[in-house]
């Protein structure tokens, strides 16, 4: 296995858009479980 200096960059590149995609995953669940809440109020 050969390790090229040159390909860290794309590497980089590519484990930064999947934090962002998690980032983003988690945002529109956090969204939709507040509007879920403000559709679904808690019965008492």
């Amino acid at each position: 296995m050969k390790f090229d200096v040159t390909l860290i960059p794309q590497a980089l590149e590519i484990m930064a858009l999947g934090m962002a995609g998690i980032f983003v995953v988690m945002i529109i669940l956090y969204l939709a479980s507040l509007i879920l809440i403000k559709v679904l109020p808690e019965e008492k």
